[in-house]
């Protein structure tokens, strides 16, 4: 938890520098590839520090995760299997190509509003070869709300919101690396059911 605080707080420091907007773009693209931790908090302390261009932010989030995306979807399509098991756990894998078989793009949607890896969805589904054009219209659709309802709701509230941001951007902090937390250990009990089913049915046959 120690580490995951250190890089969060790391993300967030890029809000007060003169690369902010690069760093914002960069670290949002890498994110849905292969950077461990979401860019959500550098997208709030930005929005926070500067709420006429909040809306801005989230355009440059969704744009950077939206090409992340891509990249990643390339990587499991032309890398295939062999590489995606070099990143991933088969747990991970096992995972996400089940929830493929049941939703589709849709999973994607999940992972892209909710604390799952998102990465792991984005290779993975060039892996699966999910139809690439539905898969970044959900991808664009599920980011995309993601970070403008954060950045709206600091546009829309301003100052009053700013207010219990500052006040208590410690414990959502603390409450992001819960959540963080939660998406990877979801992932991988997600896993071991589906792991022990898969087992189970071979018995069975």
């Amino acid at each position: 938890m120690d580490l995951l605080h250190s890089a969060v707080d790391w993300v967030i420091s890029w809000a007060d520098s003169p690369y902010a907007l690069l760093a914002l773009f960069v670290l949002t693209f890498w994110e849905s590839s292969f950077f461990p931790i979401p860019t959500d908090p550098l997208l709030i302390a930005m929005a926070v520090g500067n709420p006429a261009n909040a809306l801005l932010f989230a355009t440059i989030c969704t744009v950077a995760s939206v090409s992340g995306a891509a990249l990643g979807y390339g990587i499991g399509k032309w890398g295939g299997r062999p590489l995606v098991e070099r990143f991933f756990s088969q747990k991970k894998i096992l995972t996400a190509e089940n929830l493929y078989q049941k939703y589709d793009v849709w999973a994607v949607g999940a992972a892209a509003l909710t604390p799952i890896p998102y990465k792991v969805f984005t290779i993975t589904a060039g892996v699966a070869h999910l139809n690439f054009w539905r898969f970044m219209l959900v991808s664009v659709v599920a980011r995309g709300g993601r970070f403008f309802a954060l950045a709206g709701a600091i546009y829309i509230f301003g100052p009053a919101i700013q207010t219990a941001i500052d006040e208590y951007f410690e414990l959502l902090t603390i409450g992001f690396l819960v959540l963080l937390v939660v998406g990877f250990i979801s992932v991988k009990f997600i896993g071991d059911y589906l792991a022990k089913k898969e087992k189970e049915r071979e018995v069975v046959k």
